[in-house]
């Protein structure tokens, strides 16, 4: 089996590749383009890379033989992942190798922010002795503002208290008893961090919530003077509110190790700014980082080619054929099921109870189940890298406990998948779902305690009202007035005259004034969006 390393890893990796009769070891001398790439993959059976080489759609689909990709290293946006799942390859990264490595470069630019090492350093290279132009400030006391609480968060809190700081740290997947057992104070929502943070530091992915979250907006309801790290993703920071919070004096200090652009243009505005201390993508940059992300990629490669196993899959869990023809139905239904609940559960809850009834009890293996509901109920998360195979120990990181159950106990349906959220031992919110007819129909049949029937799929409007008369032409109406089409509509009350819940599958997702004018209505209340 051709095992083509396409990017410089530790020689240790290598060693271990070699050490394999089963493997011929090509190491390629230099990055190359995917034109060069298209006449070395023809027989290839795994690539491994880092940043630097494009595994893309051409290269997959000219590598019939090609059974995975290795990243030495944690993002793969180098490696088109739907190609590789559709053409049955299995994408692996090295997701621990560089946690250490990252948290510590963060914390050294806190450092740097605090006593203006960079700077100071310029300054004695120049010739100078300006002892006054660099008096700096003590971390001891100070409020860190961490955003984000995955590995690297928890790790640079770690090192933030060893050092005397108050460490106050948002994500709302972290619950408090999780917050507790590490010392730190969990924040409500973002204005009470801002507010109280002397420093923030950033480890978010960029996701549709995060990306251009540190805007204009975010640094006026900062606390006045704070300084900013991040060692994440460039895009999370609108760099030209930035420079003018910067030039205003609302943010003391940046340092930065990413980008939008990189590698950052040489007339940035960046590179010239005196409060903005600059590192070129520097956070898995070790040599321990390097050995560890060499030696793990080299692991996961031989352990799946010669046994099957998979370990740190982006794409999909390892199943056999059969099990997972049997098993997709219920994972595409589950993460549905899941994405429904994180939608509409409160912030910080702390247990997900998932009841397998009827058929569904009899599944083999029920394991890619219960992670496809955790991964759409993390989804909206702000986890990096979030797949099937890490989603159970993210979880557990972010303290949300995972219960299973099979259930022998009588079902109204011939299958049954049930979701229970719990905070503090109180259930919140539950949703369960089956499927119509054949595995093909899946369908969300209760919420709330209450039977509906939803389909998985489009933008879905929920509302309690009370059941009087042309409650659903005055829906209709209203929603036709904004030329938004009614798809499916299910509707349950508890009594006539009484409440009813409301669930209307659109064909386009309401405007703010579609919502303003429903909540006004004095019988309709809870207002929500969900996209499935």
């Amino acid at each position: 089996m051709k095992i083509l390393v396409c990017d410089p890893i530790s020689p240790k990796g290598i060693a271990l590749l070699q050490q394999r009769s089963e493997f011929q070891v090509v190491v390629l001398p230099k990055r190359l383009s995917e034109a060069d790439l298209l006449p070395l993959v023809g027989d290839a059976t795994a690539m491994v890379v880092r940043s630097e080489t494009r595994v893309t759609r051409k290269v997959i689909e000219a590598a019939p033989k090609l059974r995975v990709v290795g990243r030495a290293g944690v993002g793969v946006d180098n490696v088109d992942v739907e190609a590789a799942t559709q053409r049955g390859v299995v994408v692996m990264n090295t997701p621990g190798g560089n946690t250490v490595s990252t948290a510590e470069l963060s914390f050294a630019m806190i450092l740097a922010l605090a006593r203006k090492v960079p700077q100071a350093q310029a300054s004695m290279i120049e010739g100078k002795w300006d002892r006054k132009q660099f008096q700096g400030i003590e971390l001891a006391g100070k409020t860190l503002g961490v955003l984000g609480m995955g590995r690297i968060g928890t790790e640079i809190a770690k090192r933030a208290l060893a050092f005397g700081m108050r460490v106050m740290a948002y994500d709302p997947f972290l619950t408090e008893a999780r917050a507790r057992t590490l010392g730190i104070t969990l924040a409500t929502d973002l204005d009470e961090l801002y507010r109280d943070a002397d420093f923030i530091t950033v480890h978010l992915p960029v996701t549709e919530l995060t990306r251009g979250m540190l805007n204009s907006a975010a640094f006026a309801r900062m606390k006045p003077g704070v300084r900013l790290v991040n060692c994440a993703r460039g895009e999370i920071v609108v760099e030209a509110d930035l420079l003018a919070a910067l030039d205003s004096g609302q943010v003391a200090a940046a340092a930065l190790d990413v980008f939008i652009a990189e590698p950052l243009p040489a007339d940035h505005p960046f590179r010239k700014h005196p409060g903005i201390t600059l590192t070129p993508h520097l956070g898995a940059s070790t040599m321990e980082a390097q050995e560890k992300c060499g030696i793990e990629v080299a692991e996961v490669i031989t352990s799946y080619l010669l046994t099957g196993e998979v370990r740190n899959a982006v794409n999909l869990p390892f199943l056999d054929a059969v099990t997972y023809e049997l098993v997709k139905p219920y994972m595409t239904l589950g993460e549905k099921l899941g994405r429904l609940l994180a939608q509409l559960a409160p912030p910080q809850v702390d247990r997900l109870h998932i009841t397998y009834g009827g058929k569904a009890q009899e599944l083999p293996n029920i394991d890619p189940v219960t992670r496809a509901i955790v991964l759409g109920f993390l989804s909206r998360a702000a986890v990096k890298d979030l797949n099937n195979v890490n989603v159970r120990s993210i979880a557990a990181t972010l303290g949300l406990t995972v219960e299973e159950k099979r259930s022998n106990e009588p079902v109204t349906f011939n299958e049954w998948l049930h979701v229970q959220v719990f905070n503090n031992g109180e259930k919140v919110i539950s949703a369960g779902g089956t499927f119509f007819g054949s595995p093909n129909n899946p369908r969300i049949v209760r919420l709330y305690s209450t039977p509906v029937e939803i389909p998985i799929s489009g933008t879905l409007l929920l509302l309690t009202n009370k059941d009087r008369p042309g409650i659903v032409g005055y829906l209709g109406t209203l929603l036709s007035k904004h030329r938004i089409n009614i798809a499916n509509m299910s509707l349950h009350r508890d009594e006539a005259g009484g409440q009813a819940l409301t669930v209307l599958t659109l064909d386009t997702e309401p405007t703010a004034a579609v919502l303003d004018e429903l909540q006004q209505d004095p019988d309709i209340h809870n207002v929500k969006v969900v996209i499935l």
